[in-house]
């Protein structure tokens, strides 16, 4: 089969603007059908690909022709002047090219007969050069040099656009690419640019400078686009500003306004006119404003910055810290109708005069608010500006308080007392859980840096492989800092929730433990990599398991409870990975137990308490040397699934204590005596063999 009878399309890549077809596309029915020379025939320069090199697949399309014939007709002009052949191929640049082979081979001469059709009519001829059958996809390249080479040759915009069925704005758009220099649409064929950096190109009037960046992204320095926008216009007043918010673009024009609209639709329109925007913005508050000075309450309106309020008068919005129950319950109420009423105002379309009244209820309900917060100090005056989610901002005012100075001859006979804050009956203090004993007699500073270390790492591992409690930490430690105002500082809490990995280069990981931790995020890392996808965009994808994996994994990370000192001892910290290792059920010794690195900092008499603690005890033990003692205490612990108890953060019974206390006796009910029952595998309840 012939290819060229292939019906073929341009394949219109992802780089190609979206061009709506007209409604009106007009339809022709007769064409000029002639036979003409081989000789006559030439190429025309406005054809698409007129300056490429003849494809591979043009021998073979020369055979088919040799054998078969021409199937279909070439799409031809009139020739213009003497530097063109009598006829111009539009469209079958392929087929001209196939039978010149075929003509250099002398198989062919200048008479041989080609069957064309004659487009007279510029609007046909400028759809017979982009609605062309063609064997290869075009590039976006192509039709912008060819839609250039429409308007030098005289063809308006309307014209190519009837010609296409297509909007004008695209083709002005198409137009607009096609005024850049040759180098800058080499770049882009080349994917030295994007279309998206074509575009931003055409907003430089600097044609020196538009080829310099051009030449810079073709030879793979990139693109500079940070050199474009540092020319265009700074402080421009865009469609974005917040005095918008309250003004429309239809009242804004109404009253003498001019946009400016980006020809290809990626800047926001700018507003030529900001004077007549903060007039529109200003009189639509003022109105709003009488209501409250009718009442009594001074009201400032500021388009721009915030004036300055005299001395005497104190801003307020912060809530007072000493309110009673009753005085927290108003303000919660007040609060709760504050944010109820910047949602309305953002909900609502503030720019309708009709909206005057919800903007009425906001700035009602900050009053009310803010006089809550103070204990219901009145509110004098008030300053207004703009805001883009509820159309306008409130800060409140009032008169400033003196200072709490004693009178003049006033005794003081509790002067002692008053320098202690007093203890208020609202005061609440939050209750802390039990701190796991530390045992730092004989032990120095560096062992019992190390024994930390070791026990960090351990709950490390656990917390990773924990979801569920990793979660629970995570929502905590958020809450305490962010809600509570408790354990602020990191020493206080068992995790580092600012973002910081726990170990260093200098302090490589243990393999078992927090290296497995490690391995894993450096395996989602290279996930990432590949994806292509920005931080948010790829966890976003993640599946909801996925997402609680990572979540326990960077939750584990975080954790720090090493203490490099023995009058160090971190309590609260403690009292929380306490807390945590239960939550968690962590077990050191499911993935490690010591090695070497851990033991050789103990002393020859705590390792052999080890082995006593193991129940491992030598009386050989004793004459080895240190090295072969630590070599011996590790393959013990090793054969035994053993670890020191301090290394798992659990809190150790009171020797002291009533342990019977609360424990049921045996004939009592609680399920532990004998007729205790337990439930089988198949889910049914049975007597307990051991028991009975």
């Amino acid at each position: 089969m012939d290819p060229a009878a292939r019906p073929e399309t341009i394949l219109m890549t992802d780089l190609v603007p979206i061009i709506t077809p007209s409604a009106n596309t007009p339809v022709v029915a007769a064409r000029d059908e002639r036979t003409v020379r081989f000789g006559d025939v030439g190429i025309a320069p406005e054809n698409l690909r007129f300056n490429e090199p003849p494809d591979d697949d043009v021998p073979t399309l020369a055979a088919t022709m040799r054998a078969a014939g021409q199937l279909h007709r070439l799409t031809v002009r009139p020739g213009r002047g003497k530097k063109e052949q009598p006829w111009m191929a539009l469209d079958g640049r392929r087929r001209r090219l196939a039978l010149g082979l075929l003509f250099d081979a002398g198989e062919i001469d200048d008479d041989h007969p080609v069957e064309v059709y004659v487009e007279t009519d510029p609007v046909r001829q400028a759809a017979a050069l982009l609605l062309t059958n063609t064997a290869l996809p075009i590039h976006v390249a192509d039709i912008i040099g060819a839609i250039g080479r429409m308007l030098k040759s005289k063809l308006t915009i309307e014209v190519i656009a009837r010609a296409l069925g297509y909007a004008e704005i695209d083709i002005k758009r198409l137009a607009a690419l096609a005024g850049l220099p040759p180098v800058a649409l080499e770049a882009l064929k080349a994917g030295r640019m994007t279309l998206k950096n074509a575009r931003a190109l055409t907003r430089l009037s600097n044609r020196k400078e538009q080829v310099d960046i051009a030449e810079q992204a073709l030879a793979g320095y990139g693109f500079q686009e940070w050199r474009i926008n540092e020319k265009l216009p700074s402080g421009r007043v865009t469609i974005r500003d917040r005095r918008c918010a309250l003004v429309s673009p239809d009242q804004y024009a109404t009253a003498g306004g001019r946009i400016e609209t980006d020809l290809f639709d990626e800047l926001p329109p700018v507003l030529l006119d900001p004077d007549t925007l903060s007039g529109l913005w200003l009189a639509r508050v003022r109105r709003i404003a009488l209501t409250f000075e009718a009442e009594g309450v001074e009201v400032h309106v500021t388009a721009g910055s915030e004036p300055d309020m005299p001395d005497d008068l104190e801003p307020l919005g912060h809530r007072s810290d000493d309110l009673d129950e009753a005085e927290m319950a108003v303000w919660r109420d007040t609060r709760e109708a504050c944010v109820t009423a910047f949602g309305a105002a953002r909900d609502a379309d503030t720019t309708e005069d009709g909206a005057d009244e919800i903007l009425t209820r906001l700035i009602r309900a900050k009053i009310a608010n803010d006089q809550a917060g103070v204990g219901g100090r009145v509110v004098t005056a008030i300053v207004v500006w703009p805001a883009s989610g509820s159309g306008i901002d409130v800060r409140c005012y009032s008169p400033a308080e003196p200072d709490g100075e004693a009178e003049p001859g006033e005794a003081n006979e509790d002067h002692a007392d008053d320098a202690t804050p007093p203890v208020r009956s609202t005061w609440y203090v939050a209750p802390q859980a039990d701190t796991p004993p530390v045992d730092t007699e004989g032990v120095n500073h560096a062992l019992h840096a190390v024994r930390t270390d070791v026990a960090t790492r351990g709950l490390i591992r656990a917390l990773a492989d924990d979801p569920g409690a990793a979660l629970t930490l995570v929502i905590a430690r958020l809450f305490s800092v962010l809600v509570l105002r408790i354990n602020l500082a990191t020493s206080q809490s068992a995790t580092t929730i600012h973002a910081e990995a726990y170990g260093s280069r200098k302090d490589p990981a243990i393999e078992r433990l927090d290296g497995v931790v490690r391995q894993r995020l450096d395996e989602r890392r290279a996930a990432w990599q590949a994806s292509g996808l920005t931080v948010l965009a790829w966890v976003g994808l993640l599946p909801h398991g996925e997402k609680m994996a990572l979540l326990a994994e960077l939750a584990a990370i975080s954790l720090d409870l090493k203490e490099p000192r023995t009058d160090g001892v971190r309590k609260q910290a403690r009292a929380e990975a306490a807390e945590l290792a239960d939550l968690c059920g962590a077990d050191i010794t499911l993935h490690w137990t010591p090695d070497v690195p851990f033991l050789r900092p103990h002393s020859k008499s705590q390792l052999l308490d080890m082995l006593v603690e193991m129940k491992a005890e030598d009386v050989r033990a004793a004459s080895l040397k240190k090295d072969e003692l630590v070599d011996w205490v590790a393959e013990q612990a090793a054969s035994r699934t053993w670890a020191p108890a301090g290394l798992s953060w659990a809190v150790a019974p009171d020797p002291e204590g009533d342990d019977s206390a609360g424990v049921p006796d045996d004939g009592g009910d609680s399920g532990e005596g004998p007729g205790a029952f337990i439930v089988t595998p198949a889910g049914e309840a049975a007597l307990d063999p051991a028991a009975a």
